[in-house]
């Protein structure tokens, strides 16, 4: 199981190339990646992102890219047409301007003009700089899943506590059901001497009632089901990727939950299912920090 938030950093220095990646994790119901870097790698958006989904399945990430070249790279020379053509008529005007001054414009002048000639790189990113990238990138991610996991193993034991405090309640609920329909009738009978003052009644009118509301609150399958979801959620807790498993189930957890609150006629019932809702609420807000 893995956390979704979590810190990850890797380097890369080699051959006169130092890079290093950062990577910051947060929750997120989807994959969203935001990649922050010098301009010589946006065209390698793509590439990386598609490491990050093999290694991430959920989550907001923030990638950090810092490097440094100290290599020995040939140079080339742009020219800047439009300010050199800006000069020349500049200096063409002030000829005509003051004619009787020595015109010694030449090209070499106007190559010292600033921003004339633009220096840089041969090159965008080559190989080696793409290699260190994707290098310092794969480390960043493994540090972080290193650290996602321990967050992870930690939720999925706070989470299983209180999955055991969840089976602990419902036992209780399941030992206490059964009694529900026998006091109803212990009080309808109560109720009918003291209305009728000894008059006879009809025995069989009031266990047909007797019938209906058990019928009527009746939780067996909602209990049978709560203990299938028990279940299946410590099998799911042994997975990796579990956050979307987890969430579906513990949507179920409510729905039976609530129709067991629905259905109570009791104090006890009900004052056992508001604290396995309580309970459920817990693992839910931890279910959205997982993965």
């Amino acid at each position: 199981m893995f956390s979704m938030t979590g810190y990850g950093k890797g380097e890369y220095k080699q051959d006169g190339i130092e890079l290093t990646v950062e990577i910051k994790t947060v929750n997120n119901r989807y994959l969203d990646v935001s990649m922050k870097s010098p301009k010589i790698f946006n065209p390698y958006e793509d590439t990386v992102r598609t490491l990050v989904r093999e290694k991430l399945t959920r989550g907001h990430a923030d990638i950090f890219v810092g490097f440094t070249d100290k290599r020995e790279k040939p140079k080339e020379l742009a020219v800047d047409e439009n300010a050199a053509r800006s000069y020349v008529e500049a200096a063409n005007r002030l000829r005509a301007l003051f004619p009787e001054l020595n015109y010694d414009f030449t090209v070499t002048s106007l190559m010292k003009s600033p921003d004339v000639i633009v220096q840089g790189e041969a090159q965008g990113a080559d190989e080696a700089l793409v290699g260190a990238l994707q290098s310092a990138l794969t480390g960043a991610l493994d540090s972080l899943n290193r650290m996602r996991e321990k967050e992870g193993e930690k939720l999925a034991a706070d989470m299983l506590s209180r999955m055991d405090e969840i089976e602990r309640l419902v036992n209780e609920i399941a030992v206490r059901a059964p009694m529900v329909a026998e006091n109803f009738r212990k009080k309808m009978e109560e109720r009918m001497r003291e209305v009728l003052s000894g008059v006879e009644y009809d025995v069989s009118r009031l266990l047909t009632e007797v019938a209906v509301f058990a019928d009527k609150s009746n939780i067996d399958e909602e209990l049978t089901r709560l203990k299938s979801h028990i279940a299946q959620f410590r099998s799911i807790c042994r997975e990796e990727r579990v956050g979307r498993k987890l969430d579906f189930l513990v949507q179920e957890f409510n729905r039976e939950a609530n129709t067991i609150c629905a259905k109570s006629n009791d104090i006890a019932v009900t004052n056992a299912a508001l604290a396995l809702k309580n309970e459920i609420e817990k693992v839910r807000e931890q279910v959205q920090n997982v993965e």
